[in-house]
């Protein structure tokens, strides 16, 4: 059991023990469903060479080695996660790759004393856990230099994007579907982009602009069938039902040949392909 205590326990508890664990197993095919939303954020953050750079929430380090790669032997890329796992991959990815210029740390971005300035802050799909947002973006504020700028990447809502709604509609015709808090740390918590403007505007930045991003994603890469839904049974809402629920077994098998089913009319020789909605956020500070 992870021993941990402050603001954000329950996140860093579930990002060691469960989550974590889960995206090291999963990396390719989460990978390969993710990277193009998060260089569309990338991109928006206009990273240049010779700049310093924080990711949060960098997970397995992907995007940390990228921005390394953009910003050259001039400038820097630190990671940041909560999740000890998930960062020891990162790691030997950086070394693998011979990332002299890229570091990780792990810390929670909300409590956490953060070396700066840096020019840009980053994150693709990993600022909406945190238990207190307001107070987590004025302390990565005070990180950044004055004309910085963000750009983070985040779910928008749940029936916005059907390959996380079709399968959780489908499991809670079997089993109770958890209907937490929207406000609440999780994948939708910034699906309200009034709200998020609200957090980004009291935590100190200004011209926050929101870009919707619409795009079909690959579900699981080029994974069958079979294998799709064994994936989507591991992630988000139908991940939480079956969790939560702990069903027998029989129960199991008849919700994953339903969600087979449902899954069924969009896998194709590519794999499964469905409609994702994400934001991509940008902002800066004067």
């Amino acid at each position: 059991m992870t021993e941990v205590a402050g603001p954000n326990a329950d996140q860093i508890r579930y990002w060691n023990e469960i989550a974590g664990p889960k995206w090291v197993a999963l990396h390719d095919v989460i990978s390969a469903q993710l990277r193009p939303l998060g260089l569309v954020a990338l991109d928006r953050a206009g990273v240049a060479a010779g700049e310093r750079v924080l990711d949060v929430g960098c997970g397995l380090g992907e995007t940390t080695l990228e921005i390394g790669r953009r910003v050259g032997p001039g400038g820097s890329a630190l990671g940041l996660d909560i999740s000890a796992p998930m960062l020891e991959r990162a790691r030997a990815a950086a070394r693998a790759a011979g990332a002299v210029n890229v570091a990780f740390e792990r810390a929670d971005a909300q409590t956490a004393a953060l070396p700066g300035p840096f020019d840009v802050l980053y994150s693709r799909f990993g600022v909406m856990f945190f238990a207190e947002p307001e107070a987590a973006f004025a302390n990565l504020r005070r990180a950044l230099r004055p004309g910085a700028r963000l750009a983070f990447v985040c779910w928008r809502s749940l029936p916005e994007n059907p390959w996380l709604h079709v399968p959780a509609m489908t499991a809670a015709r079997h089993l109770p579907l958890p209907q937490p808090d929207p406000r609440a740390p999780g994948p939708f918590a910034f699906a309200d982009a009034a709200r998020v403007r609200e957090i980004l505007a009291r935590a100190g930045f200004v011209r926050v602009h929101h870009e919707p991003i619409d795009r079909e994603l690959s579900v699981a890469g080029g994974a069958s069938l079979d294998e799709t839904v064994d994936f989507l049974l591991q992630m988000g809402p139908t991940s939480a039902a079956l969790r939560e629920a702990n069903p027998a077994p029989e129960l199991v098998e008849r919700l994953r040949a339903d969600v087979r089913e449902a899954i069924a009319p969009y896998h194709g020789p590519e794999g499964a392909r469905m409609a994702g909605a994400a934001w991509v956020v940008t902002a800066a500070v004067d």
